[in-house]
């Protein structure tokens, strides 16, 4: 279930729970900058195949960037 969190807890799970990082931005933004240890998968191409190589029995993070 989605929910939203904020920098605390995101800092929270990547210390403790060793949660999972994905950015859903095309790939040349992500290889122009992302988060430490993130994945990506572009949200165009989210796809069961593609989320398969995430650990189920491990907190996902998802983010993108927004200029608000």
């Amino acid at each position: 279930m989605p929910i939203e969190i904020d920098h605390r807890k995101l800092q929270d799970l990547l210390d403790h729970d060793d949660a999972q990082l994905v950015e859903v931005l095309p790939a040349r933004e992500y290889e122009e900058e992302h988060l430490p240890g993130a994945t990506n998968i572009p949200l165009k191409s989210f796809t069961s195949e593609n989320v398969a190589r995430l650990d189920r029995d491990k907190p996902v993070i998802v983010y993108c960037w927004d200029d608000n």
